[in-house]
This record gives structure tokens, sequence and C-alpha cells, in this order.
């Protein structure tokens, strides 16, 4: 195990790294895992160089013991920057999700050199009063308050609540895969040894940037161009959330996926990988097929 500033970080590629890289950057208590891998090939199979990687405290990237992270939000912004580093890559078209989506905004916020595009799916803006703002519905609220009574430590309690906790996400406008989301779950589980440490993103400060940086109201001056994707029925952050962070930033463009939960549900991904595609320029040779080939790495800080 290595300390919070020199975390071992698991990533993964897809794709040719000549082309425009695509950074992916999952939520809390979320593994790479959680871009699907076939959801990476398609975004590959456009002509993206594209990277995922494991947050500190899920899949095989660092863990510290549960209820004491000692780093913090701040800390994974930087975390992102560094898998850039690892692979070589100066600038990247940003993706992020939930957590990862605010994650994400930072990135932006302190490292704009380093990002070409950003991509914010089913967060909520940054550094913004969002109080008028809907929240989290009292369906997904009475289901999160379970997870206080779950044995994290238990692997079939976890199991248990991480598919009820996907079926919570989840839309309208699609059917719940149980069967499918399950066996995901438990790979997931078994691949990271457990998520009793992924709990600890719960507990997170924000930290105080060292350079003493305040991101307060920072969004509307953000120049990099920016693509909000939202699920019409996000249980978490309603579809109000993803407005009005399209609305802090100048000529943002917000796509509404109808009925889509806080979640990528398979039969979306055409439609956010093209709107994904059209944010991020790139050019693939006429006539080329792409066939991705997938490496996992780790490095240490």
């Amino acid at each position: 195990m290595k300390n919070a500033e020199h975390p071992e970080i698991a990533s993964q590629t897809f794709g040719d790294p000549a082309h425009p890289a695509v950074l992916l950057i999952m939520g809390a208590m979320a593994s790479m895992l959680w871009w699907p891998e076939a959801f990476c090939r398609k975004l590959a199979g456009e002509g993206r160089f594209v990277i995922r990687y494991d947050n500190r405290d899920t899949g095989r990237s660092t863990k510290y013991a549960p209820g004491e992270p000692p780093y913090t939000f701040d800390d994974m912004v930087d975390d992102a920057v560094r898998v850039l580093d690892d692979q070589g890559i100066r600038k990247a078209h940003v993706v992020g999700m939930s957590m990862g989506g605010m994650i994400a905004q930072l990135v932006a916020l302190k490292y704009p050199s380093r990002v070409t595009s950003l991509t914010v799916i089913s967060s909520s803006p940054l550094g913004i009063d969002t109080s008028h703002l809907p929240g989290t519905t009292e369906a997904y609220r009475k289901h999160s308050a379970e997870g206080a009574k779950v044995d994290w430590s238990d692997r079939g309690q976890a199991v248990d609540f991480m598919v009820k906790n996907a079926r919570a996400l989840a839309g309208t406008a699609h059917p719940f895969d149980e069967a499918r989301t399950r066996a995901f779950v438990e790979q997931d589980y078994d691949r990271s040894g457990g998520f009793l440490s992924a709990t600890n993103h719960f507990m997170l400060k924000g930290g105080e940037d060292r350079s003493g940086e305040d991101w307060t109201g920072r969004l509307h001056e953000m120049k990099i161009p920016l693509l909000v994707v939202h699920g019409t029925d996000d249980p978490i952050f309603p579809a109000e959330h993803g407005a009005a962070l399209a609305d802090a930033v100048a000529g943002a463009r917000l796509v509404r996926i109808e009925g889509g939960g806080h979640e990528l549900h398979p039969d979306d991904w055409a439609a956010i990988i093209d709107a994904i595609v059209a944010h991020s320029p790139g050019h693939v040779a006429a006539g080329r097929t792409l066939t991705p080939d997938a490496r996992e790495t780790k490095h240490q800080r």
C-alpha cells in the first residue's frame, strides 16, 4: 500500500495512441469497469484513444483504511492529470460521470492547458449555488440510507446492495437487467477485492487547492468547450442540474437522454458516444478498420 502522496493508479487504454485521447473519469465507489469495456471499444472504434482508470480506493488502485481517507477531492483531480502524464499525453478530451463529472470540471478549471474539451454526464455544477434545484429523489434517499446497514466486508451483502443501487439509479426508458447487473457487480467486487475502502469516497473533504485557488463561480470563466449529457429521470441529480451546468458555461451543449437514469445503459450508448465523438474532433483515415487493443497498467506516483 502506498501513501496518499504516491498512490498506484491502475489504468487501461483502448485504440490507437495516435488518435485524439479521451480520458474517462468515473464516480464515487466506481472502478474503471463502470465504463464498460464494450463502451470503451465502441468509442475507440470512432477514432479515439480511450483511457479509463481506477480511482483511489477502487479496483486495483491504492486503497486506504476504511473511514480514514488521507486524501481530498482535490487529490483525485490531480490523479486524473497524472494518468495523462503516465500515458505521455499532453492534452485530452475529458469525460466525467457523476462525482467523476465534478472531478472533470475541476480538471478543466485547474489544468485548462491539458483539456481539449469537457464532457460531463449525470453530474452537477461545481462552485455554483444549486440549493434552488430539485434534490435527490425521496425514493433514492430512502434506498441510500440502507447502505449504512450493509456490512461492506461481506461479499453477499455488498453485492446485493450494489445491485439494488443500480436498480434505484435506473431510468424509465429501458427494463432493468438484474442478471447482467449482478454478474457485473460480482466481477467488480472480485477484481477490486471488495468495496469496503470505496466507501471512503463519501467521507472526502474538498480540501484547499495547494495554490490557494478558489473555484467558486469560476465555471462562468471556462473557455473549454463543454458538453453536458443528462438523463431526464436521473434520481440523484435531476435534469435541472445538467441544465444549470450547461447554462453556466458560454456555448455549452446539452444532450438529454429521454427516460435515462443515473447510468450508462447499453441502449443509450449510441447517443452518448455520438455526442462525445461530435464534441471531440478527430481524424480517422478513410476506409480504415480499427481493432482496438486493450492494455491495463498500474503506475506508481
